[in-house]
């Protein structure tokens, strides 16, 4: 069985939760790949990821989803290809779009218990915090993850409350610009390593979303 050891870990009842809960999960690439696999392996059965971009040579040193075998194809389409070569039976709605100002409205984020985002771009990802604490969901957001090499400076918490990274620095500065105020308080996964030189390194992005994938799942079943 499967999940056979989650069950004899967690419990009948738990598992049952993770099997019923319904999770959105806007980008795939360094942390959002980790993630959605964790989520997945560990039985959450409903999962909806959303990404535009596609797989390129510079994304297999740190990406999950990224293999020589398929640069140039969607990103999402191969995380759902990948998650059912594991899980056959799992429910993954793949959406191949950018999600920004003018597609926001064709979510409807309330019919989700959680959503995780693990985008990349200031601008969208402030639309998407925005939308998704004015529902009941909860949310848990990625901060950057870029320019760091110590996975074990990862830290987790609330919105206000993240220091040290520049990504949330920037966030909340555009937010009182914009108006687009979070509507509710949300976890955020962050580093407080000083940033290096430009890049990303597969064992920080993978504890991003390990991290990620951890929370969610640890209220699901109660800590």
């Amino acid at each position: 069985m499967v999940f056979e050891r989650t069950i004899q870990l967690i419990g009948e009842a738990a598992f049952e939760r993770l099997q019923q809960t319904r999770v959105i999960l806007f980008g795939v690439g360094g942390v959002g790949g980790w993630c959605a696999e964790a989520l997945v392996r560990t039985g959450i059965h409903h999962l909806t990821i959303v990404d535009f971009d596609t797989v390129s040579e510079s994304n297999l040193n740190r990406q999950i989803v990224a293999t020589q075998q398929n640069i140039g194809c969607s990103k999402v389409e191969e995380m759902k290809k990948r998650i059912l070569s594991i899980i056959p039976d799992a429910d993954i709605t793949a959406i191949d779009c950018k999600y920004d100002e003018s597609t926001a409205g064709e979510f409807n984020l309330g019919q989700y218990d959680y959503i995780i985002d693990a985008i990349d771009s200031v601008d969208c990802k402030m639309r998407l915090i925005y939308e998704a604490t004015k529902t009941n969901a909860v949310l848990f957001s990625s901060m950057g993850a870029g320019r760091k090499t110590d996975p074990q400076q990862i830290r987790t918490a609330e919105f206000r409350k993240v220091e040290g990274c520049p990504l949330a620095r920037a966030l909340r500065t555009k937010m009182k610009k914009s108006g687009l105020l979070p509507q509710k308080k949300f976890q955020c996964v962050y580093s407080q390593e000083i940033s290096g030189e430009k890049g990303t390194l597969a064992p920080v992005v993978g504890t991003f979303g390990m991290t990620i994938a951890s929370l969610v799942i640890r209220e699901i079943i109660g800590n």
